[in-house]
Formats: C-alpha cells, sequence, structure tokens
C-alpha cells in the first residue's frame, strides 16, 4: 500500500528544516524508530524529502529492542522494507539491568528513555551518523516547557537542532508539527502504531509520569478554552525579549 503523507505535514517540516538548517547536503542521518505514530510519520517524512529535496542526503531507521520477553519488531521491519526505508534493530540488555534499578511503585519511564537514548547515541557512533533525527513534536515541546516551569523552576524546551557531547547533533524534523497531525497520518495510511505497552516500564509496579499526564491535560483545557493557545504559544517561542526576566546575566548592560 503507498504510504501518503499530507501536504501541510510537508510544509511544516520544510520550513523547519530550511529554517532551523536541520538536514543538509551529504548528511547522514539516523532516526530513532519506536513504531509510534511520531516515529513512523518522521520516516516517511524523511522518505519523501530525500526524493525530492534539491540535496542528497541518506537515513537508516533503528528500533531499540530492551530485550523484553515477546519484544517482536517483525511487523514494523516488513513495512520499512516495503517502502525503502533502511531499518535495523538493536539488541540491548536494557531490560535485565533495570531488574537492579527498579524500586516498587517508583516512576521508572524516564529511566528506560534515558538508557534507551544512550543505546540509540551508541549505535549512531557505531555508525558514523553525523544527525540523529528523534520525532518530538510541537505538543512535546510546549509539554517540556511547562513542565520545566511548574516543576524545575526553569525555562527551558525541546531544541529543534543542538550539538550531542558525543559530537554529532541531534535534530527534531517535525518539533514544529501538531501532535494530532502525525496521529493523522497513521490513521489516513491505517497504520498500525505501536504504543505505551512496548514500553517495559509497563511490566513494572511504577507509577505513572504523573507531571507529565498532568501537564498534558492542562494544555489540552487551555486549547480548548482559547483554540489559538498553541498558535500564541508557538510565537511566543519564537519571540523571545530574554531581557525581560530576572537573569541578570542576560540584561543588556547598556541599559542599566
Amino acid at each position: 500500500m503507498a504510504i501518503t503523507v499530507s501536504k501541510k505535514l510537508l510544509r511544516i517540516a520544510g520550513k523547519t528544516n530550511a529554517e532551523f538548517k536541520l538536514i543538509g547536503e551529504g548528511d547522514k542521518v539516523l532516526v530513532g524508530l519506536s513504531g509510534g505514530k511520531d516515529s513512523l510519520a518522521l520516516v516517511h517524512v524523511l522518505k519523501h524529502m530525500q526524493r525530492h529535496a534539491p540535496f542528497k542526503f541518506s537515513f537508516e531507521a533503528v528500533t531499540i529492542n530492551y530485550g523484553m520477553p515477546n519484544e517482536q519488531y517483525n511487523a514494523l521491519h516488513e513495512h520499512c522494507k516495503e517502502n525503502e526505508i533502511i531499518h535495523h534493530v538493536f539488541e540491548t540488555n536494557i531490560f535485565d539491568v533495570s531488574q537492579d534499578a527498579i524500586r516498587p511503585n517508583s516512576s521508572f519511564c524516564s529511566y528506560f528513555s534515558r538508557m534507551r537514548r544512550g543505546a540509540l547515541y551508541s549505535y549512531a557512533e557505531q555508525g558514523d551518523f553525523n544527525k540523529v533525527a528523534l520525532g518530538h513534536h510541537f505538543d512535546d515541546m510546549a509539554e517540556s516547557y511547562f513542565m520545566n516551569m511548574f516543576y524545575n523552576g526553569t525555562m527551558r524546551t525541546l531544541a529543534p537542532i543542538y550539538k550531542a557531547e558525543r559530537g554529532f547533533h541531534l535534530i527534531r524534523p517535525l518539533i514544529m508539527v501538531r501532535e494530532s497531525q502525525t496521529r493523522g497520518f497513521v490513521e489516513d495510511n491505517a497504520l498500525v502504531a505501536i504504543g505505551d505497552e512496548a514500553c517495559p516500564a509497563m511490566l513494572k509496579d511504577v507509577k505513572a509520569p504523573y507531571a507529565r499526564a498532568k501537564t498534558k491535560e492542562w494544555l489540552k483545557g487551555m486549547e480548548m478554552e482559547n483554540k489559538n493557545f498553541f498558535k500564541m504559544l508557538q510565537s511566543s517561542l519564537s519571540t523571545i525579549h530574554d531581557d525581560t526576566f530576572l537573569d541578570s546575566a542576560r540584561w543588556k548592560r547598556d541599559d542599566i
């Protein structure tokens, strides 16, 4: 079955790529493919870009295998093969290692996220990739921004691109895309996306990520009250007057 990507989704991703110079001539990109709606949308956006962009780049997808019982990615691998997307499954022992790290009734979603990210980075180093692409979208960015503000006391969120300590650049080509658009991509193409059931934390006696769930709920309520909420938030995150805050290191010294 031919996969279709909406013109709006492609337009937003293309504009983001041009503005932040995420992918260019000669880049070798590794995509973290969990099989969820966001990473599925990402690999197909990049496949379209690869075919139509005025520059040449290569990309491959990798799925991190936690080493859980009955963990299968055959269907995902076949999907990539049918769509001419190079796909690998990276075997790890993350699940076994977690046995000594997990405590009953603890939240370990962040633990598995860090372990998965570390495995992804290791694979990128081994394959000499100069870019690592993740499927975060604008809703993720908004959640991160307010979680940092409300729970960590910082103004920080997900960057479109930054250089990791290991030398490659981490990029987020869908960072200006709404979650509803990646969900729509999966639904329009009748794809079966892998959900939270693939997270090792679901097999443990652990707490759900409370802060993220509450923040997501709050954002949903804000958008219900004001349909332009996310549009204004996007504008705010692109128009920053950092000399008006309480961080004296950012003040314009000639104004004092």
